[in-house]
């Protein structure tokens, strides 16, 4: 049996005291972003857990969109993140 190593911790502790580790996080291959999914992806990033260039490359994402999701959740929390309420939370 062997143990894949990873760059960076294996958990992280968030503000609301649940742990984070990278079994936590979405597949790599995942195509269907629902807001549960970019909320640990944005938490990861925040807290530690992945760089910001591993969950671009991970998860195929630019950089703008990976900021656009950051931003709604900081502002508006996770319900932003819903495709369903982009408009709701767009600035104009």
């Amino acid at each position: 049996m062997y143990i894949r190593m990873e760059n960076g911790p294996a958990s992280v502790k968030l503000p609301d005291g649940s742990v984070l580790t990278r079994s936590d996080l979405p597949e790599k291959n995942t195509r269907r972003w629902v807001a549960r999914r970019k909320a640990t992806v944005v938490l990861a990033v925040n807290a530690g857990l992945i760089t910001l260039e591993e969950a671009c490359r991970m998860y195929d994402l630019t950089e703008e969109e990976f900021k656009s999701w950051e931003t709604a959740m900081l502002q508006h929390g996770k319900g932003a993140l819903r495709v369903t309420h982009l408009k709701k939370y767009r600035q104009l």
